[in-house]
């Protein structure tokens, strides 16, 4: 079968780029320059597969996708862009894109695409599914999670995947890493958004009122119960009822869960009847779950009922190239909050928070950029806004063999400006060892900071 793609970008330089690439791999290559252009050469060039930037002049990206499900629903699309926010790669997946790059686009990534594409269309020949598409639903609104570390794009990706779903879904991760949000934009992308999203931490409530505020109560079933009250699954009707810290839940509540996810029905406390729910459970949790199971601290069966979908997200320090991007949208979102400009962070604040090891993940950085937020008088973050410990005196305390490799690389590599064979001839260590701590301890950014002071004739 021939491989043919009709690449649509607005900018020639990588229209030429990817289509000298890929006739290198034997591919037949159609160009367009919008999306207008690529549905009028569309019956002419044949592909079977669309790579197409999603923001161009005029037609983008997704409205392209939604028409081509329509005319063409025979042809793959890889969407691509540069602009990676959640609502978008979340209504790409929805809508029927085979997948979504974002740029600038790898060629030995494109290529693993590629190749999964045509042996996903060549297994779906053999199989001769029916024709037809899912509709076109409008884009999550509201919720951004920032970030271009490939498992976070991922997640995007998963979240458009189970959105128009009522799949449960679990979120594993850290205390402080957005599980909540992720949770959010699960809501938000879903065709039940205009529904409530309820959310619940299950360690902030007594055990014996846990099922009271869940599930509600009925006059007369416990002193106090002086009326009938609704429970979170009542008010959350048709939408999303987030249960945070799951794994922390009780044994003889687990069980009652277990039947609201396997019946859809539950007893308000005291009542002789149940109530019916249809709205869809997503839990999180930081706790290990198969050792709770091991333990029997954790019901096997509801483990299953809520592992359907999973969504592992992974801690701030395993992706310290997204902290800068990270940090703007948190000054950003704090300036929204109280009026004003968005405060700027100086080079040496920024180096200070890629120094930190941050165990409160994301939270922890919000917190720290809003306490700076307050203390800088002026439009500009300090250091000494930040209210951070130097690496070596965090926890006045001998830290983790990691974060003290990372103090003595960082502190080489700014000695030298960025340059990594001096750094390495510093150290001891072989080039290719430095490569890869660099890339362990997320200091790319930091070097590459590093290096375009050293270029502008900056002192390192």
């Amino acid at each position: 079968m021939t491989q043919s793609v009709l690449i649509v970008d607005d900018d020639p330089r990588i229209r030429e780029s990817l289509s000298e690439a890929l006739m290198s791999d034997g591919w037949q290559v159609q160009l367009a320059e919008s999306g207008e252009q690529a549905l009028g050469v569309l019956s002419d060039a044949d592909p079977s597969v669309v790579l197409s930037d999603i923001r161009m002049p005029g037609m983008s990206g997704l409205e392209l996708l939604s028409l081509l499900r329509e005319r063409a629903p025979d042809v793959d699309v890889v969407l691509m862009t540069a602009y990676e926010d959640l609502p978008t790669i979340a209504a790409a997946m929805r809508e029927g894109a085979a997948d979504f790059m974002v740029k600038p686009v790898r060629l030995r990534q494109l290529r693993r695409v590629l190749e999964r594409v045509q042996e996903d269309r060549e297994a779906r020949t053999r199989a001769r599914p029916s024709s037809g598409s899912a509709p076109a639903q409008d884009a999550a609104g509201g919720v951004k999670l920032v970030g271009r570390d490939p498992r976070m794009i991922e997640i995007y990706k998963m979240v458009g995947r189970v959105a128009g779903t009522r799949t449960n879904v679990i979120i594993r991760g850290e205390s402080g890493t957005g599980k909540e949000l992720i949770a959010q934009g699960i809501h938000e992308a879903s065709p039940w958004r205009g529904e409530p999203f309820v959310a619940v931490n299950s360690t902030a409530l007594p055990a014996t009122l846990l099922e009271s505020e869940l599930f509600g109560h009925v006059r007369g079933s416990f002193t106090g119960a002086t009326s009938d009250r609704k429970g979170r699954f009542a008010l959350a009707g048709r939408g999303t009822i987030f249960l945070d810290e799951i794994g922390d839940t009780p044994l003889d509540f687990q069980a009652k869960l277990l039947r609201v996810l396997q019946e859809h029905e539950y007893y308000p406390v005291g009542a002789e009847r149940p109530e019916r729910t249809d709205a869809r459970v997503i839990g999180a949790t930081h706790r290990n779950l198969e050792a709770l199971v091991e333990t029997g601290d954790f019901r096997e069966d509801l483990y299953y009922r809520l592992r359907v979908v999973e969504i592992r997200v992974p801690p701030l320090r395993e992706r310290m190239e997204d902290l800068p991007d990270l940090a703007q949208h948190l000054l950003e979102k704090q300036a929204s909050l109280v009026g004003g400009r968005r405060k700027i962070l100086t080079s040496d604040s920024l180096r200070t928070l890629m120094m930190h090891e941050w165990p409160g993940n994301v939270r922890e950085l919000e917190n720290c950029l809003t306490r700076a937020t307050v203390l800088s008088e002026s439009d500009v973050i300090r250091p000494d806004h930040l209210d951070l410990n130097p690496p070596e005196e965090e926890g006045k305390a001998v830290g983790t063999l990691d974060s003290a490799v990372k103090s003595h690389v960082a502190r080489a590599l700014e000695t030298t400006g960025g340059n990594k064979l001096r750094a390495a001839e510093m150290l001891g260590v072989s080039r290719p060892r430095i490569d890869r701590l660099v890339e362990k301890h997320g200091l790319t950014d930091l070097v590459n900071r590093l290096r375009a002071r050293r270029r502008a004739g900056e002192e390192p």
